[in-house]
């Protein structure tokens, strides 16, 4: 008489005493590394089995057909059977009737039933109070099921199946896990082989180091030892130049490279072109270091006067850093105010960047240069230093925390009493700006010129801006968020720009108050921001609200 579809089978016969479970072509005994003693064993079966029941039960439908072969979606007609089955071995009540739904279900088991099977084993040999009895046949037969069918599996299959598996117990030398560890293989892409790296010392070793795209995890006595294995012939100026501008990208503010790269331009100085030159004094700028080297401003001040008139772009960028470690050359800026330079930079490509490097360099002469008595740059030809936030800034703006700064303030003072982002003779853009009384009354910004005179000189006697609206002379406040890339690696020293930038808002009349990243970083949340900011700004002897008017 024919069985209905769906009940059981007979259950198979039980092994006899010297029973094993084995995959095609290997025995395997219950020892003590074996999934029955494993499983049974008080010591061990909590803890692998609570990662078991930590897995969610796999979906079928979520993981699309193209997975599973000709296994459909949604309402499909073989749908219902497929899920019945998921069913039926989610709700399986011993290891044997696992075996019996799949073995006499061939046409409905998917590849992903083999993991809900596992998964339901494991569920039942952790039941309480008592698991039920474990046939090693059963074991055997599924894990040779198993076996027959991974080559049809997914990669996720696998992974779920070789996890589930390690769980239960299953040595990691046999067959199952052998077979799957297999496929797994199969199914990754293989690992191209690592590089030969060639043993080179001093300036090969250098130089192969630095024109590595991954560099910067190399330790840094790393470049030291091999800038002091190199003989002096090996330190080329391409050489120098890759470790310039490494330094500089990475804002690695190292002593003894930068010294190294001072020393080299000094005793160089004959062999290189301003071109070179510019590479090589990037880093001192940008780093904010003024190196040791006795002779580096008199050989920088014989290349600049030697090299100005060659290339013009060139100079302005050397004139640049110097300009940040504030040792301008008189001779140099005599120069490039000159009216015959201005007018062949006007027709070049980069007229408009050179522009506004004199435009910062004439505001450096005014603010930072009382005994200049040279040429300057016309007004006409003065364009805004930076008009907007700088490109690091902009790049890096989802990890500022210029936005939660600006929300604390609009909570706190309220949003007519300060301004951001706002852009200030000749050219700074602040982070943001608060006007002040004289008793120290934040005032709203639209009653006030935000904009201090510049240049300073010419403001009477040295008086601030007095108010549109009022007769009460206001103070700005500029709150500057010194951000962790603002700074060397190191996290001690401004870069060369922003230490520039901050000494110019302080010549012009600003008031700075700085807000640095280790203390924004430890504010947990908007309120202890609040309360952070209230405290900077009342250090100040500021007031704001009904008392503060």
């Amino acid at each position: 008489m024919r069985r209905p579809r769906g009940e059981p089978g007979p259950r198979a016969p039980r092994p006899t005493e010297g029973a094993t479970c084995a995959g095609p072509g290997e025995s395997w005994s219950p020892s003590p590394n074996s999934m029955l003693r494993v499983l049974l064993s008080a010591q061990t079966s909590p803890a692998r089995l609570s990662g078991l029941l930590l897995i969610p039960p796999v979906q079928p439908c979520c993981l699309g057909p193209s997975k599973w072969g000709d296994r459909p979606v949604g309402g499909g007609p073989s749908a219902g059977p497929v899920q019945g089955l998921q069913r039926l071995l989610e709700q399986a009540k011993s290891p044997g009737e696992l075996l019996r739904w799949l073995g006499q279900n061939p046409s409905k088991v998917r590849a992903h039933h083999y993991s809900v099977a596992l998964r339901r084993l494991g569920q039942l040999l952790g039941s309480r109070p008592r698991p039920p009895p474990v046939e090693q046949v059963t074991l055997q037969d599924l894990s040779q099921l198993i076996i027959r069918n991974c080559p049809s599996f997914d990669i996720h299959t696998i992974h779920v199946c070789l996890h589930l598996a390690v769980l239960l117990g299953f040595p990691s030398d046999g067959p199952l896990v052998c077979a799957l560890e297999q496929e797994r293989s199969l199914r990754l892409p293989p690992k191209p082989p690592p590089p030969l790296q060639p043993l080179l010392r001093g300036g090969q070793g250098l130089e192969a180091a630095l024109s590595c795209p991954r560099f910067l995890r190399y330790p840094r006595q790393h470049l030291i030892s091999s800038l002091a294995e190199a003989r002096p012939e090996e330190l080329t100026p391409h050489v120098m130049v890759l470790l310039a501008q490494h330094l500089a990208r990475h804002r690695l503010r190292e002593p003894q490279l930068l010294e190294a790269i001072a020393h080299f331009l000094v005793v160089q100085e004959t062999q290189l072109s301003s071109k070179v030159v510019q590479k090589l004094v990037l880093p001192f700028g940008r780093l904010n270091y003024l190196p040791l080297e006795q002779q580096f401003m008199p050989c920088l001040e014989r290349i600049l006067a030697r090299e100005a008139g060659v290339a013009p772009l060139a100079t302005v960028n050397i004139l640049m850093s110097l300009c940040q470690l504030r040792c301008l050359p008189f001779r140099a800026l005599h120069f490039v105010f000159s009216p015959g330079f201005i007018n062949y930079i006007s027709g070049t490509p980069h007229a408009l960047i050179v522009r506004r490097y004199l435009s910062l360099l004439d505001t450096a002469v005014e603010l930072e240069l009382p005994g200049y008595r040279g040429p300057r740059l016309p007004r006409r030809q003065q364009v805004p230093i930076f008009p907007q936030p700088l490109i690091t800034d902009r790049a890096r703006c989802k990890y500022s925390h210029k936005d939660i700064v600006a929300e604390g303030l609009r909570q706190l003072l309220g949003e007519e009493k300060y301004r951001q982002d706002l852009t200030v003779p000749p050219g700074y853009c602040t982070d943001f700006l608060l006007c002040v009384s004289s008793s120290g009354a934040v005032l709203p910004v639209r009653t006030q010129d935000p904009f201090l005179p510049y240049p300073p000189r010419s403001c009477p006697q040295g008086q601030a801006a007095s108010s549109a609206t009022t007769r009460d002379p206001a103070q700005r406040v500029v709150l500057v968020l010194r951000e962790r890339w603002h700074f060397c690696r190191d996290g001690r020293v401004l870069l060369g720009s922003r230490a520039l930038r901050e000494r110019h808002l302080g010549l012009m009349g600003y008031q700075l108050l700085p807000l640095p990243f280790e203390e924004l970083e430890s504010q947990r949340g908007l309120p202890q921001l609040k309360s952070y900011l209230r405290q900077k700004l009342q250090a100040l002897g500021l007031r704001w609200g009904p008392e503060g008017g």
